[in-house]
């Protein structure tokens, strides 16, 4: 299985360890592993200039760090984001990364590979906010068209993994087994949930009146998808 993971920091405390539990139970002899670490490796804020929207991704002052990120992404048939708790949302350098990927929404051009893919958002605090955080990121993996996405937040109660009690870390790996078996059975055999479809069907719609603009339409009549075709199929 070939797996990316994002980190939404550099900081390696129990998300980052949690991420890395389910890297030991889903690899295997032939798995291909890549890493994005945020901020490092994420590009500068979004700077709203829209030329992602109008003309085309290549178009993004940012395009070739946002491109480097996007080319992990696509050869991953498991996506793996991760992010600490951060005032009950998603980190900053997090949401700057989604923000630079807006264009590939449903509403606009979505990237067809993503309809068959896996994702796995991890999430834990000290206390709460662990739904809010894997919400914020959810949101976007959904309009992008993720075929499947699998949700892990936790409360550990402690500030670095090493805090982490032993009762509750025994719970963790169960919760690990548990999960990494669900993706594990189906890998090779995903297919985009009815949500995905559904944003996909009304979208159509739109496109079919015109769209946004002319990229945008221009993008799905190439595809075939003003018609019969899909990109799931």
């Amino acid at each position: 299985m070939n797996i990316t993971v994002i980190y939404g920091t550099e900081h390696k405390g129990s998300t980052y360890n949690i991420a890395q539990l389910f890297l030991n139970k889903l690899r295997n002899e032939n798995a291909e592993i890549r890493e994005v670490f945020l901020p490092r490796d994420v590009p500068n804020y979004c700077r709203g200039c829209a030329q992602c929207f109008e003309k085309g991704e290549e178009h993004c002052p940012d395009y070739e760090k946002v491109n480097r990120i996007k080319k992990d992404i696509e050869k991953a048939d498991l996506l793996i984001f991760t992010s600490p708790v951060y005032v009950y949302h998603t980190t900053g350098q997090m949401k700057t990364l989604l923000d630079h990927f807006g264009y590939q929404w449903i509403v606009h051009r979505p990237n067809k590979l993503m309809f068959n893919k896996m994702a796995l958002i991890i999430s834990t605090a000290a206390g709460g906010g662990m739904k809010s955080t894997i919400k914020d990121i959810a949101d976007s993996l959904t309009f992008w068209g993720v075929a499947r996405i699998f949700k892990y937040g936790k409360g550990v109660a402690a500030i670095n993994w090493n805090g982490v009690s032993d009762k509750k870390k025994l719970s963790i790996y169960k919760d690990i087994d548990r999960i990494s078996s669900k993706i594990i059975a189906i890998q090779g055999n995903v297919k985009p949930s009815f949500k995905v479809k559904a944003i996909f069907n009304v979208m159509r719609l739109v496109q079919k009146k015109g769209g946004f603009n002319k990229a945008d339409h221009d993008y799905w009549k190439e595809h075939g998808w003003l018609h019969n075709k899909r990109p799931w199929q």
